[in-house]
């Protein structure tokens, strides 16, 4: 397994952990790390995943919401909402990931870590928001800011 794919798992727990204890805050991470020192070699890449996906958490839940039919965030799993959270941000922030490539390490992360139907759910969800990332209706600018620059069906 890859170094990249080992930061991704890592990430997840990290985000789990925050998102089950409803605390997303620096103190968390470095109570988290405290227990799993992520390895030299995927401590940068799964420190840019989880501060990103911090940062841009609420406008990521406002479109895995949107971009999923009848499904608000709260009543789907930790561990599939987290998925998308850290595919989210790759899409939109990573361009050294090609955003297919974000989409099918999610897909990977799913089968392994959520349910029989997790990769389904997440690539339905994470194409959509993909598309529209490509169409040009969502944007991010250089100083992170994240914009909606057309509405998005519901």
């Amino acid at each position: 397994m890859g170094s990249r794919r080992n930061a991704r798992e890592l990430a997840l727990q990290a985000l789990f952990s925050m998102d089950v204890n409803r605390d997303f805050s620096d103190e968390m991470l470095e109570r988290f790390c405290g227990h799993f020192q992520p390895a030299v070699s995927i401590g940068p890449f799964f420190m840019q995943l989880v501060n990103g996906v911090v940062r841009l958490r609420t406008f990521a839940d406002n479109l895995i919401e949107r971009h999923s039919k009848h499904w608000k965030l709260d009543r789907m799993s930790c561990v599939d909402r987290n998925i998308m959270r850290i595919a989210v941000f790759e899409i939109l922030s990573c361009e050294d990931i090609p955003p297919k490539v974000s989409i099918n390490e999610a897909i990977d992360i799913a089968k392994k870590y959520g349910t029989e139907d997790s990769g389904a759910f997440i690539n339905g969800i994470i194409d959509s928001i993909r598309i529209a990332f490509e169409n040009g209706e969502i944007s991010l600018e250089k100083n992170g800011q994240v914009h909606e620059n057309a509405r998005i069906p519901i």
